[in-house]
């Protein structure tokens, strides 16, 4: 695991080391440069060490010198792969470093590799033969890539900042993005919350030809919902068991001790019991929290009994509001973007940092089985299931599940949000639209379940996890996700795969001896925090100054009247306008850090900006 950055095109020596010195966080046990001074290419990376901790440095060249990779993930078949190439002939240097499996295998195969790969990843490949870069990124985005491409130059980096310390880049709000985010309290899409910079989509690769500058792009794997033949539930539930313990066995593969993310839930719970059957012997850390009001978010005695179950050494993080708020800040310069979705992830992997390398999670539980039961208003009731429900038009979509979902609606944004209207703008409606037509005939549950796939799972919970997990240099792994898995789940025929009235019964099922009885028909609650208590309180003076109608005129995003549509009805408790509200000021001060500042990490706090 490691953060990856490069540049092609005319480039002074002290910007690969620049963008290099941004992410050195995502890996403090080393650092690697590469440059190619007559193509003038330069690759660089930061390490975190886990497989093959002595070898396997990086930027990694082939023994002939004409490949050179940068590479950030874990590759979990990679022996597999490895005795394949080995029948083959070719010859490893390596012991067994995933780096050198993945720079043969695509020597070998090109990108039609990439469909064999079973893991997580975002590389960049130098061929300097052919003068050519070849990205790519793994099947559902758990590894970010970011780019740009601008006056002759071509620069790539795991995370936006390290872009943006190179002096041809703009540092300019996207307010297309922008839109989009006050809806979702996520940046989705290709492009970014800065002009300029874009994502490579998941599942995705990117060439750049060093000569010509072109650039081409292209998607490299689609995900197959339903199809599969029918079988019993009994036969699926075998088939889930073993496959989600084979998945745990892979994803936990390490040369360094790993924990586990606990929120007392089904899915890392069941995480949980899957290693510790496997002879693993566990750190788990869980959050709760104190204060008025606020036992309702607390998961610790459910995650308690899954530790005392296993017998893990299990650490329970309470939080204030204080201790949370005190690294928003940090937390906002990790995030790169705006975002407004939950952040108690971040002192879980804050207090992993330092005593382990790697942390398993269960995110991608949830879009696998039943998606949040989201389809379920726009199945509607049991007549138009009966008599149709499965054919939804666009407008039931947008009224039933896009208008629910979600956070604002086009309308009130032009009205009460934003001071320039959205002209020539896809709305993030229609972008959601879009994916939801991809799959025509589909039963709804595998359309919506598309929808995720390919927005939120990427675009919000696996960003998130990897910008709070490298924050702190820990490896966040997802074995929900592994390939054999995600594939035999989402093949299931839908009314089997979940049900509206126990949306994750069939895993449950699979997995119930590993879990706690109390655990068993628990509700879903997952990591939330009280926003609704801490904007009218510990965070009203930051509301009342950075969301202030005079800020908000001058700098010409926000209406003025924004502050009396959503904010002064919010912090007087006349309405509850909390995501909105949050959303808007999460915005503000990323604004402040990497607009209005330097985009270097801020060494001022809350108290500090309301002070000012």
């Amino acid at each position: 695991m490691c953060g990856i950055v490069g540049l092609i095109g005319l480039q002074e020596d002290s910007w690969i080391d620049a963008m290099n010195d941004v992410i050195v966080h995502r890996g403090p046990d080393g650092r690697g440069t590469f440059r190619d001074r007559t193509a003038n290419v330069s690759l660089a990376m930061q390490r975190l060490a886990i497989i093959d901790v002595v070898d396997g440095q990086q930027p990694m060249s082939s023994q002939d010198g004409r490949y050179t990779i940068v590479f950030n993930g874990e590759i979990f078949n990679a022996p597999e792969l490895r005795r394949g190439l080995e029948r083959d002939g070719v010859r490893f240097v390596t012991d067994h470093s995933d780096t050198e499996l993945l720079l043969q295998l695509l020597i070998k195969h090109g990108k039609d590799a990439l469909p064999l790969l079973n893991g997580m990843f975002a590389f960049a490949l130098w061929d300097s033969v052919q003068q050519e870069l070849l990205c790519a990124r793994d099947r559902f985005g758990i590894k970010p890539f970011y780019y740009a491409s601008s006056q002759g130059r071509f620069a790539f980096a795991s995370e936006l900042k390290s872009l943006l310390v190179l002096p041809w880049i703009d540092r300019a709000v996207n307010l297309h993005s922008i839109y989009h985010y006050m809806s979702l309290m996520y940046v989705p899409g290709i492009e970014t919350a800065v002009s300029g910079i874009f994502r490579l989509r998941a599942a995705s690769w990117l060439t750049v030809s060093a000569t010509t500058g072109v650039v081409n792009q292209g998607v490299w794997w689609t995900p197959k919902i339903g199809g599969s033949a029918a079988i019993t539930r009994n036969d699926a539930c075998a088939q889930i068991r073993a496959g989600f313990e084979e998945a745990v066995r892979s994803w936990s593969s390490s040369d360094v001790p790993i924990a586990c993310s606990l929120s007392g839930g089904l899915d890392s719970s069941a995480i949980v019991g899957l290693l510790a059957n496997q002879g693993h012997r566990l750190r788990t850390y869980s959050v709760g929290f104190t204060g008025q009001a606020e036992a309702a978010w607390n998961e610790l005695p459910l995650a308690h009994l899954v530790a005392q179950r296993w017998g893990t050494t299990h650490e329970e993080i309470v939080l204030d509001p204080i201790s949370l708020l005190d690294d928003l800040l940090e937390m906002v310069w990790h995030l790169d973007e705006p975002y407004g979705g939950g952040l108690p992830s971040w002192a879980v992997f804050k207090g992993m940092s330092g005593v382990v390398k790697v942390g398993m999670t269960g995110t991608g539980g949830d879009e696998l089985f039943g998606n949040y039961g989201k389809w379920r208003e726009l199945e509607g009731g049991p007549a138009m299931r009966w008599f149709g429900g499965q054919q939804a038009d666009l407008a039931r979509f947008r009224s039933k599940f896009f208008n629910r979902y979600y956070y604002l609606a086009d309308k009130a944004k032009h009205r009460w949000v934003f001071q320039q209207e959205a002209h020539g703008f896809d709305t993030a409606a229609w972008m959601y639209e879009n994916v939801f037509q991809r799959r025509p005939n589909g039963k709804l549950m595998d359309r919506i379940a598309g929808v995720d796939l390919e927005t939120q799972l990427p675009e919000e919970f696996l960003m998130m996890t990897d910008r709070f997990s490298m924050a702190h240099s820990v490896e966040a792994r997802t074995p929900f996700l592994d390939n054999q898995l995600a594939d035999l789940v989402l093949g299931l025929p839908a009314s089997l795969r979940t049900h509206r009235s126990d949306l994750k019964g069939l895993l449950r099922d699979s997995v119930a001896n590993l879990l706690p009885p109390q655990l068993v028909n628990a509700p879903k609650r997952g990591f939330v925090i009280p926003l609704t208590l801490w904007l009218r309180g510990t965070l009203k003076p930051l509301v009342e100054k950075l969301l202030a109608p005079q800020r908000l005129a001058s700098q010409g995003i926000f209406r003025q009247d924004f502050y009396a549509k959503y904010v002064r009805p919010h912090l007087e408790g006349q309405a509850d306008f909390t995501q909105i509200v949050w959303a808007a000021l999460m915005f503000q001060l990323w604004h402040m850090v990497f607009i209005e500042g330097s985009g270097a990490k801020p060494t001022f706090g809350i108290a500090d900006i309301v002070k000012s």
